[in-house]
């Protein structure tokens, strides 16, 4: 099948038009869908989709094992049928919240904290206000790309601790978190530099929502070190940002990106939109990585 492939933006970002997902997606189309990902530098926009939960999930499930988020503080927000969707949305039915508003309004990677953190999220575009509501993306490639020899063989030797209690402070701060909660979301140490299992391309993997320090370093030298890679990972020179089209489903690597939501568009309409996430392997040091 000849896929209508288009760049939207140099360092991230391509869009593929003349794809049906509810006709079905076979083994080899999704092997062309996943090629194209990984060429748009791990986003991908999939233009014009009339899926319903189940064939979301389906297609979701080709990048691997979904996630639940059972017994995350965000299991409230998951689809009451479908526990592999989750629900972002500032709709409100009889009081009850239909998902979460303002999910995901500061940079992250999905689940860094996790031990094996999110590979593929995918996005679908229910409902969307006429205008606001967009998602910035960065590309982590291009950051470890632009990053000086001498600062990159540093980097390459460290470890950064991930853990979801930073976002309590932030992203999180208007959820309640329970001590259970986080006793099932144990602090991690991942590689500071990745490198891609199916690319073999290096990428920073830190990031302001979950990184609490860096494994090593003093208190200081670990918030200059990080507050310096932030900086430098959310240029705009390495960033792509979506405008939201009705029926959009986008695609991103969290391995190798990560996003902002923009929450700019309450009181303009309803949005609604639909997630899933695959999760990925253990993050392994530039040095053992293999790729596949």
């Amino acid at each position: 099948m000849q896929l209508d492939y288009r760049p939207l933006c140099p360092a991230l970002g391509a869009e593929v038009r003349g794809l049906d997902l509810a006709a079905g997606c076979s083994d080899a189309l999704f092997d062309e869908i996943r090629e194209l990902w990984n060429r748009a530098n791990g986003v991908l926009v999939i233009r014009d989709q009339q899926i319903s939960e189940e064939q979301q999930i389906a297609f979701s499930r080709k990048f691997g094992e979904l996630h639940t988020l059972q017994g995350h503080t965000v299991t409230k927000y998951l689809h009451p049928d479908h526990p592999e969707i989750y629900r972002v949305s500032n709709k409100v039915t009889n009081g009850k919240p239909q998902g979460r508003k303002g999910a995901g309004t500061y940079w992250h990677s999905d689940q860094s904290y996790e031990k094996t953190p999110a590979m593929a999220s995918v996005l679908y575009a229910l409902e969307i206000p006429p205008y606001g509501g967009d998602t910035v993306y960065t590309s982590m490639y291009k950051a470890y790309d632009a990053l000086s020899d001498t600062m990159k063989h540093f980097l390459e030797g460290l470890e950064a601790v991930h853990d979801f209690a930073v976002a309590q402070s932030g992203g999180f701060r208007n959820e309640s978190v329970t001590k259970d909660q986080l006793d099932k979301a144990p602090p991690m140490s991942h590689p500071v530099v990745r490198t891609h299992q199916e690319t073999g391309r290096k990428s920073l993997f830190v990031n302001p929502g979950f990184t609490s320090h860096i494994v090593g370093l003093s208190k200081e030298e670990s918030r200059a070190v990080l507050e310096f890679l932030y900086q430098h990972c959310t240029k705009p020179d390495f960033q792509y940002r979506h405008v939201w089209q009705l029926n959009d489903l986008v695609i991103w690597d969290n391995r190798c990106t990560m996003h902002y939501a923009v929450m700019d568009y309450d009181g303009l309409g309803d949005r609604l939109m639909h997630r899933c996430t695959a999760i990925g392997e253990v993050p392994l040091k530039p040095q053992s990585a293999q790729v596949a």
